[in-house]
């Protein structure tokens, strides 16, 4: 699976399957690669924050069974991860009665802090079905960045496991910084 980065200085948010012979990472990166088979469903660029949706090749983000959201609040190195989750679980648990999930836990990414959390939702009163979700945040020094991983379901272990493993790949960079190292960039022969 190739590596894919979002730079928060860009303009745009940027995802690519490999970078050219040229391309170099610049400056601070979300370093993520989307789950095999899915598409950009939804996007978006407003209010200092940039929003990716991926779904199924075959869904959209109306009616998905899975998605992977990413977020990075843009200039909000100062938010703190654990509290941006904890304010999302709180948010969460208004939103769905009976909702279960896991503690907010600190952590650390490539020499950042971070936080994951997995929330579950019984029945989502707006699609009437179950809907999981693993987060992981990471408060760089330029942005904050938020990725998360959904299901409509409950899934059993197994499938839990896959999500939190999913998340672990995430990582952020930052070419000015030596204690926060980019990834060498390898261009993929297209021949």
């Amino acid at each position: 699976m190739a590596v894919k980065w979002m730079t928060a200085a860009a303009a745009l948010l940027l995802c690519v399957d490999a970078a050219p012979s040229h391309a170099q990472l610049k400056n601070e990166n979300l370093l993520f690669s989307p789950p095999t088979g899915f598409k950009v469903g939804f996007q978006d660029s407003r209010n200092g924050v940039r929003l990716q949706e991926w779904v199924p090749s075959n869904e959209t983000v109306q009616d998905w069974s899975e998605m992977v959201t990413v977020q990075i609040f843009i200039n909000r190195g100062d938010l703190d991860p654990a509290k941006v989750l904890g304010d999302i679980a709180q948010r969460w648990g208004t939103a769905c009665k009976g909702s279960t999930g896991e503690a907010v836990a600190a952590t650390r990414v490539n020499g950042y802090g971070a936080a994951t959390m997995m929330l579950r939702c019984p029945l989502n009163g707006q699609t009437g079905k179950p809907e999981t979700t693993v987060f992981r945040s990471v408060q760089g020094a330029d942005s904050l960045y938020l990725v998360q991983r959904a299901v409509r379901a409950l899934p059993g272990p197994d499938k839990l496991q896959q999500m939190k493993a999913y998340l672990a790949t995430m990582s952020v960079c930052d070419t000015r910084a030596p204690a926060h190292p980019c990834p060498a960039l390898t261009p993929i022969d297209r021949k």
